[in-house]
Parts: structure tokens; C-alpha cells; sequence
């Protein structure tokens, strides 16, 4: 941690990052990573924040795209999270998408920036139809963690806890955190990072929700597939992507209370 000078902590990563679920581009987006600066700025006064996370962006993307910008801005602490894009396309390779995460670790880590990442739930908890993707969520958070262990990153493992597949940590598209997943991510992530006041709350389970019979369970699976899976799956035989036409959300360390320019 430096001397007498703000703390820096830089974001990297995809729609996750960026904080899609929590909130919307009319009133803003805040996100897990604005949530772990605000746990920073209690223990570090005059916390200095950038987040450079592009919604849509593949792991190598990320790498390619924010690696270098996070560099040059001398972070103390960093987080990198990506790789669910990757988990969702037909070509998905683990071992590349592992390797674009371990050259994000590497230099990071070489620079003395104390690193966190995560582990991803199992997808089928949280939408049956994408079932067939367990294997590649399994296979990928291994890499993550024995990538992890090499460099010396902390690992939020949201991948293991069942509170997190709890539907109501998940927006109606499921493929983004709500506020309440987004502050769980936030608070895992502070106790992997050893944060002042962080605890392992984040992994308690959360009161029982009303029951659900089986016609409201399969209609709810119909409609997730025609409002989200379809549009999804159009964008990208169409080679399109959400985050095409956008820029990092907040480029420049600013004070955790500064909003960034509008782009």
C-alpha cells in the first residue's frame, strides 16, 4: 500500500464488472466493484477508483483491451472477473480463456498489485436450460484457482457457496447479479481480500421465499428463454455484442464520490 498517497484500485472485466443488474444505464450502474470500494474507502480515506470493464467482452478481450490502461494506472488492489462470455460461446476453450486470466494475474501481481478474482456458480442452479454449460463453469473456476494460486490471488469462491445460486441474487435475465448478488459478490471479495470489518456473511443462506408449483417454474422458463436466451442468441449469430460501441466506465482514478465524465 503506498505512503501517504490515496489507494488505487482498478476493475477489470465484463458486464459483471461494469455492474449490470444493479441499476440501469438511465439512473446508472453501481455493481459489485463499486460496492468493494466502498469497503476500500472505509479502511483507506481518499480511495482513488477506475473501472475499465466493457459489458460483452471475452476474457481475451479484456486482456487485450484493459490489461495495458490498468498497468498504467499503478493499482494497489485490482480485481479481474471475466470469463462467462467465454463459458457461453459454441467454441468455448477453458485452457485459452484460463491462460488470458493467468497473463492478467501475472501482470498485475508482478507489480505488487494485490490481486482478487472469483469463482462462478453453477449455472444450471440458476437457469435449468443452461444445463449443458456445468462442465465448463466446473472446469474454468479450477483453472481459476490453480491460475490463483501461482500468482498469489485471492479467490472470492462465490463458486461454492449455494447462497448464490438463491434466485434472488439474480437479476430477471440471470445471467447478471441483482443488488443483492452484486453486494455479496462485493463482500466476498472484501473477505478474500482481508478488509477491515469483512466476514463470511455473505455465504449465510437467505430466509425462505414462497413456494413455486411447477406450471409457475416451467413458465418462468419459457419466458427467460423468449426475453433473454432468444435475444442473446440472436445478437450473436448476427457477430453482435452488447458492449459493441462502448468504452470503459469510469477510465480515470477518481474519488470513490466523483462520477466520471459522460462519455
Amino acid at each position: 500500500m503506498p505512503n501517504g498517497e490515496p489507494l488505487r484500485y482498478v476493475a477489470l472485466g465484463d458486464s459483471q464488472t461494469e455492474g449490470l443488474g444493479d441499476g440501469d444505464d438511465t439512473v446508472g450502474l453501481r455493481g459489485f466493484a463499486d460496492r468493494l470500494a466502498a469497503h476500500l474507502a472505509v479502511a483507506h480515506p481518499g480511495l482513488l477508483y477506475a473501472n475499465l470493464a466493457v459489458r460483452g467482452r471475452l476474457a481475451g478481450q479484456v486482456r487485450a483491451e484493459q490489461l495495458a490502461p490498468a498497468l498504467a494506472l499503478r493499482p494497489d488492489v485490482a480485481t479481474v472477473v471475466a470469463g462467462v462470455n467465454d463459458v457461453l460461446r459454441p467454441r468455448f476453450d477453458a485452457a485459452a480463456t484460463a491462460a488470458h486470466l493467468e497473463e492478467m494475474f501475472a501482470a498485475l501481481t508482478a507489480t505488487g498489485t494485490r490481486v482478487a478474482t472469483v469463482t462462478f456458480p453453477d449455472v444450471a442452479e440458476v437457469a435449468p436450460l443452461a444445463k449443458p454449460l456445468r462442465p465448463r463453469v466446473l472446469d474454468l473456476n479450477a483453472r481459476i484457482r490453480e491460475a490463483a494460486a501461482r500468482h498469489g490471488v485471492a479467490v472470492a469462491e462465490t463458486g461454492l457457496v449455494p447462497a448464490a445460486t438463491d434466485p434472488r441474487m439474480w437479476s430477471t435475465d440471470r445471467l447478471h447479479a441483482s443488488p443483492l448478488g452484486h453486494a455479496r459478490i462485493a463482500a466476498a471479495l472484501a473477505e478474500a481480500l482481508g478488509l477491515p470489518g469483512s466476514d463470511d456473511s455473505w455465504t449465510h443462506p437467505l430466509p425462505p421465499g414462497p413456494p413455486r408449483g411447477a406450471l409457475s417454474a416451467v413458465a418462468a422458463e419459457l419466458g427467460w428463454a423468449a426475453g433473454f436466451l432468444g435475444p442473446w442468441l440472436g445478437r450473436r449469430l448476427r457477430g453482435r455484442s452488447s458492449g459493441d460501441g462502448r468504452t470503459a466506465k469510469r477510465p480515470g482514478p477518481l474519488p470513490l464520490d466523483t462520477a466520471p465524465d459522460p462519455a
